[in-house]
């Protein structure tokens, strides 16, 4: 697959190409799987947020004004910080944006963080606290070169095999239901376990998880993009989560699962006020805020080589990275402006865009240009907010798999030596097996706790670690020798 700006004699085939212009009729439904795919994960964060209560006030951090703000707010500054993605923007010598199709949303890798912060100091310290931590990304970008050596193919590719396998269970979470219907049903089962009554708003959510009609419409989802993907060709193929999502939905209002009085009572414009909630600055929670941002910076790196490698069949360019890191930065600046919560780049979209080969900045742009008015309009967002979790859960369910798939052919790139097995293999073994066991986590003393209680800051940390402790061998140096010369004649 070339990135060259070749015009294709069918208008349809731009879709492949990452400059032109399609017809809105094929740009519309290949952006919109976009949206669909990220719309929940994009709002999971505030809502999350939103339910903790301060340890100071005993009042939630986030008030029912503030949420419906920032609802608004992370669709407007995830669509703006899309486009500058798509379409760079130049100051002097730095260009901010990496020129490709790469998604951005709220960040849930902070949650565990601000939460923290949230609690203890409120939501005008958590903005304030992102507006200065952010800007180690930048200082990251601005020398890319220099620190590149810190995040080869093995440690990207790890953080992406990560991610993939940290995302799956969510897909097949909202397959079943969503995380409400799943905290019910653990919930319900504690309760009765202990020989307590069951509240019968516990018992009515905890009924919703892995419900016959849940199943039904996650399992139609799959099948619909399954079928179309087997058996359908060019645009109608590559559109086959979308339609697949189109299915669903209608499935979904067939069942009675839809409540559409919420679009009935939403506003028609509401313009998110910018710095409607003031920053505040504290030195602890700004540096408890680092580390969180060296996990973003890696995790923009990978998806921004997911792309190049899943489409191109090479890495990003040291100019392409330095773009998506700043542009990074900026949606994150964007999103505190507006009150909402950090932004990063979409892993799942990264996957969407590898599966379909659709690596046309316009399409997604027009999937951006959506965001930005659900940003704008209340009935816009709710339409897409009160879609059931199973149906986005059959969309994405398989995506999420592409994620850890692409950061095994990063990691294939850079061949499987002694050293990198080695790498790879305590990384896994220690990193990730130990993050997720709750239990172990739970007893690790505070330092440990804080590193691996996120098996993305585990892995991240562990394999660049390791990166350091063990240099390359003649063979790794030979190999990356191999590849460079590979990106710097590409395949056209």
């Amino acid at each position: 697959m070339s990135d060259l700006k070749e015009t294709p004699k069918n208008p349809k085939d731009l879709i492949y190409q990452l400059e032109g212009r399609p017809p809105l009729s094929v740009a519309f439904p290949i952006g919109m799987q976009h949206i669909l795919a990220m719309f929940i994960s994009n709002l999971a964060p505030v809502l999350v947020l939103a339910g903790v209560v301060s340890t100071i006030t005993g009042n939630f951090i986030i008030t029912p004004e503030q949420r419906t703000l920032m609802i608004q707010s992370s669709m407007l500054a995830s669509g703006l910080s899309t486009m500058l993605q798509l379409y760079p923007v130049r100051i002097a010598n730095v260009q901010i944006g990496a020129g490709l199709p790469i998604v951005m949303g709220t960040s849930s890798g902070f949650i565990p963080s601000l939460t923290i912060i949230g609690a203890e100091h409120g939501l005008s310290v958590i903005l304030g606290s992102v507006i200065v931590a952010c800007f180690l990304e930048v200082i990251i970008a601005l020398n890319i070169k220099h620190v590149k050596k810190l995040f080869p193919p093995v440690v990207i590719g790890s953080v992406l095999m990560s991610f993939g396998l940290f995302l799956m269970p969510i897909g097949v979470r909202n397959f079943a239901g969503g995380t409400a219907a799943e905290n019910a049903f653990r919930l319900q089962a504690d309760l009765i376990a202990r020989g307590q009554e069951v509240p019968a708003h516990v018992a009515a959510m905890a009924s919703q998880f892995a419900s016959w009609q849940n199943l039904l419409m996650g399992s139609i989802v799959l099948l619909t993009i399954i079928l179309i993907r087997r058996f359908a060709k060019g645009t109608f193929k590559v559109s086959a989560m979308f339609i697949g999502i189109v299915v669903g939905y209608i499935t979904a209002i067939i069942l009675g699962q839809i409540n559409f009085a919420p679009i009935a009572e939403a506003g028609i414009i509401a313009f998110p006020m910018p710095l409607r909630v003031m920053p505040e600055f504290y030195i602890i929670p700004i540096l408890s805020l680092l580390i969180m941002f060296v996990v973003t910076t890696i995790e923009t790196i990978g998806d921004t080589n997911g792309i190049t490698i899943g489409v191109f069949d090479r890495e990003a360019t040291a100019k392409e990275t330095q773009g998506a890191l700043l542009a990074d930065a900026a949606g994150t600046l964007i999103a505190a402006f507006f009150s909402t919560l950090p932004n990063t780049s979409y892993g799942q979209n990264t996957g969407i865009v590898a599966t379909t080969k659709a690596v046309n900045k316009f399409c997604v742009f027009v999937g951006a240009s959506v965001l930005v008015l659900a940003g704008l309009s209340p009935k816009i967002g709710t339409f897409f907010s009160i879609m059931p979790a199973s149906v986005l859960g059959g969309a994405v369910i398989t995506v999420f798999a592409v994620i850890m798939i692409n950061g095994v052919k990063m990691i294939a790139r850079a061949g499987f030596s002694e050293r990198n097995i080695l790498i790879l293999a305590i990384t896994f073994g220690v990193g990730y097996s130990i993050s997720v066991n709750s239990l172990l986590v739970n007893n690790l003393p505070a330092a440990l706790n804080f590193i691996f209680r996120n098996p993305i800051i585990a892995v991240c940390a562990i394999s660049m670690l390791l990166n350091l402790l063990f240099p390359p061998t003649a063979e790794d140096k030979a190999k990356a020798t191999e590849i460079a010369k590979s990106d710097n004649n590409p395949k056209t």
